[in-house]
């Protein structure tokens, strides 16, 4: 008799504390779902993340690779193919500043070419650290100055100086975002393929990064205010293309600049992945083509070897 009581006993102490866990486990209130941020929220990230983006390179030099080729020529024949022999191709090797001259709104990147289709056109002087400490040499009528000679060694006949890695972050600078309105490209158009990569835009078969991270598509288009980009003749140019943010952050993954005008299409994408001994993503790749008066010029470029600017050359 004791002996089965014992037994009920200890099969309700049993019972109550199974029932204590399983109203134990009802009792706690669940997680509130975290929210996604507001587009707003994620703009506001991305102007602080290129604010702090642009100090840290502007002290860095960055080593350039850059070809570019003409796959038609005003007047030439049809061609097949993505190449012609017989038109122009040219590989720059350059070091790479990105400066902001005294009293500008923003930074620009000075090309500094060392190498011409594999000749030497100059010793690798100090001329970006002479550059970097001249405050006279960074005056805003400088500026025009040194963006023109880092366009110098283009080919064809398509005048162009917007062929710089880091152009069209300075859109997302909280200066000048109100010329933009931007918008959040539907998830469909946003992700990438099934191998996880991204295509660059309009250049099939090139892939710009891949990621394994959340991202958002940002589509912008300048409306209002002066271009920030014109024509030599000083025609208005309004900027459009895509900027892929990690949301969470606002790290630009890879951005698009597209722009029309003067009889030409140009468009230009930028790839970035992280740098280890720099600590922040850093471009790697570029592509671009432009396409206009019968002609058609497309580049590629690949960066590496970021240095502090006082570092040796070689």
């Amino acid at each position: 008799m004791n002996g089965s009581i014992r037994a009920v006993v200890a099969m309700k102490f049993r019972l109550a504390a199974f029932a204590a866990a399983v109203i134990g486990l009802f009792a706690v209130p669940p997680r509130a779902v975290a929210q996604a941020p507001t587009l707003a929220e994620v703009m506001k990230k991305a102007a602080a993340y290129v604010a702090e983006f642009q100090q840290q390179l502007s002290g860095l030099v960055a080593e350039e690779t850059y070809t570019q080729e003409i796959l038609k020529e005003r007047g030439s024949a049809p061609y097949k193919g993505n190449l012609n022999p017989g038109l122009p191709r040219r590989t720059l090797r350059s070091d790479l500043l990105l400066v902001k001259p005294a009293g500008a709104a923003r930074y620009v990147e000075f090309r500094d070419v060392f190498e011409v289709d594999g000749v030497s056109v100059r010793d690798r002087d100090d001329r970006l650290t002479r550059l970097a400490g001249d405050r006279s040499a960074q005056s805003h009528d400088r500026m025009y100055d040194i963006i023109t000679e880092s366009a110098r060694y283009n080919i064809g006949t398509i005048q162009r100086n917007v062929n710089t890695p880091v152009m069209s972050l300075q859109f997302l600078d909280a200066v000048f975002q109100d010329r933009f309105p931007f918008k959040r490209a539907t998830r469909e158009r946003e992700q990438p393929d099934a191998r996880g990569a991204t295509p660059a835009p309009g250049m099939p078969g090139v892939v710009v990064f891949r990621v394994a991270t959340e991202m958002w598509t940002i589509e912008y288009e300048e409306r209002s205010g002066p271009t920030i980009i014109r024509t030599p003749r000083g025609q208005r140019l309004p900027a459009r293309g895509r900027f892929w943010i990690n949301p969470s952050t606002g790290a630009v993954l890879m951005s698009e600049l597209i722009v029309k005008g003067g009889g030409v299409t140009a468009a230009i994408t930028v790839s970035y992945q992280s740098e280890p001994l720099m600590g922040f993503l850093v471009p790697v790749a570029m592509n671009e083509s432009y396409e206009g008066h019968g002609e058609h010029v497309v580049g590629s470029a690949t960066y590496g070897r970021f240095r502090p600017l006082s570092a040796p050359a070689r």
